[in-house]
């Protein structure tokens, strides 16, 4: 990928936790030009910095539920170029949903016990800056044992479920095709079948990919 992260701001409460990213960061060559806990000026602080990508965490004051999912938003809505990656201590399928109401492209969520793995951190920051999304494996695996519990994609085969879990994760089909050592015209189709099965309309891929992702989402309790 020739994306190279150059400049990432990181929104936490903790102090601890961002001077450990960001000394994290800055050992592979990511510069962090902005460090600073949540608040109403982050939005301004952002615009004067201009990272390439913020770090969120989820759950930040005061009621350390989702204020990370409303800040990117507001994020999302003064700095659309701006890649966002949300960060949670706990999986919750849920927030990925959230994700891709956000939207598809430069977004990603990842379990904050992923960081500790430099070179995936990295590599979800390139692919964020490169318009993918990008969403925790553990997550995308509890989305389809749920999925498969539900009974909503049994139309699915198991190769197609792989590709959709691949597709679940922001990968792109190039992506999916050296993942699973098959060729890009294979992948496009059984991303073609995928969507005949689960009844998307013809329409623009980029949103049947998402319409693909959000299906197997809401066959999840609670979605």
């Amino acid at each position: 990928m020739d994306v190279t992260p150059r400049r990432v701001a990181l929104v936490d409460d903790s102090t601890l936790f961002r001077g450990g990213l960001a000394m994290l960061l800055g050992s592979v060559g990511v510069e962090v030009v902005l460090e600073t806990p949540p608040g109403d000026g982050v939005p301004a602080a952002l615009t004067t910095a201009s990272p390439d990508v913020v770090i969120l965490d989820i759950r930040m004051p005061p009621t350390f539920t989702d204020e990370g999912i409303a800040l990117a938003r507001e994020v999302r809505r003064v700095r659309p170029a701006t890649g966002i990656l949300l960060l949670s201590t706990f999986g919750d399928p849920a927030y990925a949903a959230d994700l891709l109401t956000i939207g598809s492209t430069g977004t990603g969520y990842l379990i904050k016990d992923r960081v500790t793995d430099v070179g995936a951190l990295r590599d979800a920051i390139e692919r964020i800056m490169a318009g993918e999304c990008v969403i925790d494996p553990d997550i995308v695996a509890q989305l389809l044992l749920r999925s498969r519990a539900a009974g909503l994609l049994e139309r699915l085969t198991a190769r197609e479920l792989e590709v959709l879990k691949l597709v679940a994760e922001g990968r792109s089909n190039r992506a999916v095709a050296g993942k699973l050592h098959m060729s890009i015209k294979t992948v496009e189709a059984y991303i073609a079948s995928i969507f005949t099965k689960l009844d998307l309309a013809p329409a623009e891929e980029d949103n049947r990919r998402v319409l693909a992702v959000l299906t197997w989402m809401r066959a999840t309790p609670g979605h």
